[in-house]
């Protein structure tokens, strides 16, 4: 095997163990999904004990967090806004690829979301406390946070980038149990799922996306050489 074979084997690891790990996330969403249906109505102990502590332990502050959050990771926002800002964004730092990878992470994990909760159609909480969408697995909100969460990480890889994206998920999976929008494993199911969806669609785009970078290096490295004098 020539250093050209061996660099493309290296080059698609990374596309692989994002690929695997995405599809395992959707799968283990999948499956705790059927779980849920198979069971019955009954919600989980976990869900009702965790649903019943915020019942039992109201807060105005808290409850205005909720509802803000319930605005910025949801409805047009996420769906459209963010996305739409976030990838022109990247368009205009000449990062093309990423921002169709953000494009195309966005509306898949959304569409994947709207499939598996009509596939299982689960009840949402009878407390909840806004007006919502049918079905409660998964969370949509969660699946958004957790998809802009990865993406993130993906394309800015610093670990300040990662815990902003773990504690955006848990704050939003915070706030829907706490409108009573959705039970705790229902959070659950949707950040697998929005996270799953980032990891695949970041296999699929790795190699358009490095050819982003290398552009970007060739430019800053033309830049350093322009703007170094010359010894005379």
């Amino acid at each position: 095997m020539d250093d050209r074979a061996i660099d493309d084997v290296l080059d698609t690891r990374p596309q692989r163990s994002r690929a695997v790990v995405g599809v395992v996330l959707i799968a283990l969403a999948c499956g705790l999904g059927a779980w849920v249906f198979f069971r019955g109505p009954s919600p989980f102990v976990v869900d009702v004990w965790w649903n019943q502590l915020f019942a039992a332990a109201p807060s105005q502050p808290v409850y205005v967090f909720a509802l803000i959050m319930d605005q910025v990771g949801g409805h047009l926002t996420a769906v459209v806004i963010v996305p739409v800002l976030g990838a022109l964004a990247l368009f205009l730092s000449r990062r093309r690829w990423s921002a169709l990878y953000f494009l195309s992470a966005s509306v898949g994990s959304a569409l994947l979301v709207q499939v598996v909760k009509h596939t299982f159609g689960r009840a949402r909480p009878e407390d909840i406390l806004i007006l919502s969408d049918y079905g409660s697995f998964p969370s949509g909100h969660t699946a958004n946070a957790a998809t802009i969460a990865v993406v993130a990480a993906v394309l800015f890889p610093h670990l300040g980038v990662r815990i902003a994206g773990v504690a955006w998920v848990v704050l939003m999976a915070f706030s829907r149990t706490y409108l009573h929008a959705h039970w705790l494993s229902d959070t659950i199911g949707g950040a697998l799922i929005g996270a799953g969806a980032a990891f695949v669609f970041a296999a699929a785009f790795s190699r358009l996306r490095a050819r982003d970078e290398d552009r970007l290096a060739i430019r800053r490295a033309y830049r350093t050489d322009a703007a170094t004098p010359t010894a005379s």
